[in-house]
């Protein structure tokens, strides 16, 4: 299990070579990536996302660990960054290993409902006009209710 939250940029594709690699044992490999979207129609400077460090790696790696029990998973990488991101910048990445490809799906989208609606990040959008803290939504939050 890697769990890493990280002010630093990351490769994509290389964490999922790297992970595919030390998957052994794996019939499936799910990977999702994120990226800051611009929802100010093309007004956004960037995003910021703030986190208390500690809490939030404990947090996650709970989480995992649960997906990881729950669908004996072979391994799990969990990446999400914070600080100061532009649209189109990777924010965060997930990815489920497991024998079967059921298992590996329903983990990445139980690990990616919760990076979503209950791991401890806050983000401000920061446009040309103001600067707004990101509120949870309602379909983000029902998405948890099927777990």
């Amino acid at each position: 299990m890697d769990i890493r939250v990280q002010g630093s940029p990351f490769d994509a594709g290389a964490e999922l070579n790297a992970f595919t690699n030390k998957a052994q044992g794996a019939g499936a490999i799910v990977s999702f990536s994120g990226i800051v979207r611009d929802t100010a129609a093309g007004d956004l400077e960037k995003m910021v996302i703030e986190h208390y460090p500690g809490m939030t790696e404990r947090a996650i790696t709970t989480i995992a660990e649960e997906a990881q029990g729950r669908w004996n998973l072979a391994d799990v990488l969990v990446i999400h960054r914070f600080g100061e991101l532009s649209a189109n910048d990777p924010i965060m990445m997930v990815a489920t290993a497991s024998r079967h490809r059921k298992a590996a799906f329903e983990a990445a989208e139980f690990l990616m409902d919760f990076l979503k609606s209950r791991a401890p990040f806050w983000k401000k959008e920061i446009t040309g006009k103001d600067a707004v803290w990101v509120e949870s939504k309602d379909h983000d939050e029902d998405a948890l209710k099927r777990w």
